[in-house]
């Protein structure tokens, strides 16, 4: 690589960091970024609360829009698992499709753990999720843009136990 290249690469690097520290956090998260490393701050609860109304209660299945870990200025709307709340906002895990179950052991490597979720009313063909339990996000209410379902009692503790061992403080 000649010298020209590497100083066009290096300047690259750099505005790519300084838009990285001053990005402003996306909407409808708050507190640290989603997947940061500090955990939940001591007001942080989980439990199990869903409530048949239109806003999101821990056991229930909503819509926001999720930040990638990669890059917090992008991120896509999907369905989380609302887990509990720390103060005004909600803590959530996101859910995914895909089947993590045939590569655990390369997730578990990358620092991703799932939990099997079953199936529900969040997904329109029914597909079986998982949840992230390693992953806490942290949303605003009025960040959620729609419901989509309640978690079995179950199943919601089971994910809840696998939580509490990535977040012991919990």
């Amino acid at each position: 690589m000649r010298a020209r290249d590497v100083g066009r690469v290096l300047r690259r690097a750099a505005r790519v960091a300084r838009r990285a520290t001053t990005q402003r956090q996306p909407p409808g998260t708050a507190g640290p970024r989603p997947g940061a490393a500090a955990g939940p701050g001591p007001g942080a609860r989980l439990g199990y609360a869903p409530v048949a109304d239109d806003r999101a209660d821990p056991g229930e299945v909503v819509w926001a829009w999720v930040p990638y870990e990669e890059d917090a200025s992008q991120g896509k709307d999907r369905p989380v698992l609302v887990v509990g709340r720390e103060g005004p906002l909600l803590l959530a895990l996101q859910l995914t499709s895909q089947d993590h179950d045939r590569d655990a052991a390369q997730e578990a490597r990358a620092g991703r753990h799932w939990v099997d979720v079953g199936s529900g009313g969040w997904d329109h063909r029914r597909r079986p999720s998982e949840a992230r339990v390693n992953r806490l996000l942290r949303l605003e209410p009025q960040a959620v843009r729609r419901t989509g379902a309640q978690l079995d009692r179950q199943v919601f503790d089971r994910v809840v136990a696998q939580v509490r061992r990535h977040y012991p403080a919990l």
